[in-house]
């Protein structure tokens, strides 16, 4: 159904419907806030302006929108340029504050708004062709998981991003140590994305989390008494454990070690309890 905009007011009791009385005003946008603008016949400028405050997609509606539409229409809802035919920079970037990924229908956009949106979600580098390094670097430090969406990311970057989110590396090719101590003081468990890391790596990784000696094979005494040092009951499988770890285990726990022992009476030496003790 179309309605006539000026019979529609009158059909409703209103004879100025953009007055400037108060009631009038009242009445204009109560009404307004449920019409669909498509539904109105040579809509006024004030129900044009009403209809993009209200949604701003509705914009796709409405031929030719001014500057202040277009305006209202992409402070309401950013996406809301992609109907917008050749938007100004002023309007690009009022569209990019208030959502990031409204990025996506610009073309060639700056590099001022290409950090606003990384800065405000880094994900949107997805839709950033080419971007620089200082983006880049923006976009991993708001979020780390978006390393996935960069070719060949410097070794900054990569530092960056591991920071922010250890778990990360798995998707670094060949990090370098840097990165691979990094990612684990970051998140221990990140360990489980590292191939062959060396000792210093393994033990940096059960300081920061005690389970993740559970993905290093053979772990050293060192680690092992790390490990229970930082949680007791740790859930204890170590093979052959050393008088030392087991006296670690004692100090941190002597209950739980003496129902250790009881199930592994083979460790239950005197020999090795004059080495605890």
């Amino acid at each position: 159904m179309v309605i006539d905009s000026k019979e529609f007011f009158k059909e409703l009791g209103i004879e100025n419907p953009f007055g400037n009385t108060p009631e009038d005003k009242d009445a204009v946008k109560i009404i307004l806030d449920y019409i669909d603008i498509r539904d109105v016949d040579n809509p006024t400028e004030e129900m044009k302006l009403a209809a993009v405050k209200q949604n701003g997609l509705s914009i796709q509606h409405i031929e030719n929108p001014t500057k202040e539409m277009q305006f209202i229409a992409v402070k309401e809802n950013g996406h809301a340029i992609k109907h917008i035919e050749n938007p100004c920079l002023e309007i690009q970037l009022a569209a990019v504050k208030q959502n990031g990924y409204a990025i996506q229908y610009i073309e060639n956009p700056t590099k001022k708004m290409q950090l606003i949106t990384v800065k405000q979600d880094g994900w949107v580098i997805q839709f950033i062709k080419n971007p620089s390094e200082e983006v880049k670097l923006a976009a991993v430090k708001q979020d780390g998981w978006v390393i996935q969406f960069i070719k060949n990311p410097s070794e900054e970057v990569k530092l960056t991003a591991v920071k922010q989110n250890g778990w990360v590396i798995q998707f670094i090719k060949n990090p370098s140590e840097e990165v691979k101590l990094t990612a684990v003081k970051q998140n221990g468990l990140a360990i489980q994305h590292i191939k062959n890391p060396t000792e210093e790596v393994q033990l940096a990784a059960v300081k920061q989390n005690y389970s993740a000696i559970y993905h290093i094979p053979n772990p050293s005494e060192t680690m092992q008494i790390i490990a229970i040092k930082q949680h007791v009951p740790v859930r204890f499988n170590f093979n052959n454990p050393s008088a030392k770890v087991l006296k670690a285990l004692y100090e941190e726990n002597s209950e739980f070690a003496m129902r250790y022992f009881e199930k592994h009476p083979e460790l239950f030496k005197q020999e090795t309890l004059d080495k605890i003790k």
